[in-house]
């Protein structure tokens, strides 16, 4: 039987039940299984509730289980809201200093659930701990609970845990020794994987790819991005600059690309409603720039910490004027690290924006991922000025593509303007400025051409089914889940603009029924496929905030289909 393991820790806001069940993951990756972790919290400081759900499987997963194996217990509210999804033979274990009765047994057929009560609080006290050292006291409990080796637990804990350690330890060790082990995981690999957030990810892709400077300003979910590569400015060898504002973000980034620096900005939809001017001056200007939009629950400041998929439709056509940009939306962490190194890459080749659309679930949540991928990323240089001739910034070419000169450069006179312009840079009014709207149309056909040669559409399932789910973001892993429980095809765009048309058509080809999945009221990829004369039988929506489960998906499809 496969092992699939689902695991919950909550507690108040301001308890660390990230960062333990962080912990908890890396225990899991350590004997070889696959990670997934779905985070859950209010956009408060203190109180409240939180959760980490952390999914430890034999095969690939990417999406959480409605049922809990293991539910460790913070706090008596954390118990109350979430009893009821514990397995028939799950097992809670919980902080018995603040769950003085515990109301959740129930004798079932096979028995009755177990319970671990722990005195964590008095551990970490009684050893001279602070109090959110009680983490460490309850992940120890638990660890023993599933047999996992002191050893391998204190390995880790060495490795995650920076201040304190031998303090930690020494909780850990007494908290150990409470429980009896009531089952054996087992190791099913000898090597551990990486594990990732979307947003750390999307980083380091960036970064292997060439990335010298990131700006941004703090906005929920892609804050991190921020925080991530400021506390490794050194070992990254880049540069982070926090600005007053977005508005200040993109353009002192602009600043930066038209020197010759790859730089990239990081925001979510409010946020990038402030870059909007800016993206079409870097359309005009002909400036590269890669932007990370992570979509959260609006509009306006709608839910900040939760989740929709509904800025598709916003980053497709931002801007005025006409132009194209690259919209590359990754349902991975996997994906975040590779279309990220991708997109600054063609953000650099063709002058132009590149999006980076995530959202909430893939920027916070962390998933396993494949280390060889790194390797496969490394800076591509621009086409340069020959310096043969009389430098041209915006020369007309076959492409649509001018030399790159940076300023400085000898004999070069290097221009960017927002407005339109002749080869040199200088504006005009004429006429002749349908040569410019020509040639960076020329520059927009190769754009679609290259998006036809990239691995712009991905197919999961059963290959020859003539149902079809489609699905972006992190509602690919879900859908991935039903396709497979169900015998049919998941088709994912990861690249939504330029429209790969080509890739789509290989993707559906013996497609009877389509049906779109999305996280968000109108569905918004549908939108998408029927602008490009894709016929949708069907849409699975939720608008929650929070992801599908892929029951969720199997039950709707199983109406439609």
């Amino acid at each position: 039987m496969t092992k699939d393991y689902s695991i919950l820790i909550g507690g108040e806001a301001g308890q660390g039940t990230r960062l333990a069940g962080l912990i908890i993951a890396k225990l899991f990756n350590h004997l070889g299984y696959h990670i997934y972790i779905y985070e859950d919290y209010q956009s408060l400081i203190r109180g409240g509730h939180n959760f980490s759900q952390i999914r430890a499987a034999e095969q690939g997963v990417q999406s959480r289980k409605e049922k809990i194996d293991f539910l460790l217990a913070l706090d008596e509210n954390t118990l109350n809201l979430h009893k009821d999804y514990l397995e028939e033979n799950g097992v809670l274990i919980f902080n018995s200093d603040k769950i003085k009765i515990h109301p959740v047994r129930k004798e079932f057929s096979n028995g009755a659930k177990e319970e671990v009560g722990v005195p964590i609080q008095t551990i970490a006290k009684e050893l001279g701990g602070v109090p959110i050292m009680a983490n460490t006291a309850l992940i120890s409990a638990f660890a023993k609970v599933v047999g996992i080796e002191w050893e391998i637990l204190e390995e880790v804990f060495k490795k995650e845990i920076k201040k304190a350690t031998e303090l930690n330890l020494k909780i850990a060790k007494s908290a150990y020794e409470i429980p009896k082990n009531l089952t054996k995981l087992g190791k099913i690999k000898k090597n551990s994987s990486l594990l990732l957030t979307g947003n750390e990810a999307a980083a380091l892709g960036a970064v292997k790819a060439g990335l010298d400077l990131y700006f941004a300003y703090p906005m929920t979910p892609a804050t991190s991005i921020l925080n991530y590569l400021a506390r490794r400015q050194e070992d990254l060898n880049i540069r982070v600059l926090q600005p007053e504002d977005e508005i200040s973000v993109i353009n002192m980034a602009l600043g930066a690309s038209f020197a010759g620096a790859k730089s990239m900005v990081g925001t979510s939809g409010g946020g990038f409603a402030l870059m909007v001017e800016a993206l079409s001056m870097a359309a005009q200007s002909e400036t590269p720039i890669l932007i990370i939009e992570s979509q959260r629950a609006g509009p306006s400041t709608g839910m900040p910490t939760y989740n929709l998929q509904s800025d598709l439709r916003f980053v497709l056509t931002a801007g005025h004027g006409d132009f194209l940009r690259f919209v590359i939306a990754p349902g991975d962490a996997e994906q975040c690290l590779y279309y990220s190194g991708l997109g600054l890459n063609l953000a650099w080749k063709y002058q132009t924006p590149v999006i980076l659309l995530l959202d909430k679930d893939i920027s916070e949540n962390t998933f396993t991922v494949n280390e060889s991928i790194l390797a496969q990323l490394m800076p591509e240089k621009p086409l340069l000025w020959d310096k043969k001739e009389e430098y041209k910034r915006y020369k007309i070419t076959e492409t649509g593509i001018s030399p790159w000169a940076q300023p400085g450069e000898k004999n070069a006179v290097v221009k960017a303007t927002s407005y339109e312009h002749d080869e040199l840079g200088i504006s005009i009014e004429s006429e002749e400025v349908a040569k410019m709207q020509e040639k960076r149309a020329k520059k927009f056909q190769k754009m679609r051409d290259e998006a036809e040669k990239l691995e712009a559409v991905k197919v999961y399932g059963k290959m020859n089914s003539d149902k079809a789910i489609v699905a972006w973001g992190i509602t690919k892993g879900p859908a991935k889940e039903a396709a497979e429980n169900l015998g049919i095809r998941l088709i994912q765009p990861i690249i939504v603009e330029p429209f790969p048309e080509k890739q789509m058509k290989e993707a559906l080809k013996g497609v009877k029924k389509l049906v779109s999945v999305e996280i968000n009221t109108s569905g918004q990829m549908a939108e998408v496929l029927q602008s490009q004369g894709i016929k949708v039988d069907g849409k699975i929506l939720k608008y929650t905030g929070r992801p599908f489960f892929a029951r969720e998906i199997e039950e709707k499809l199983k109406e439609i289909l």
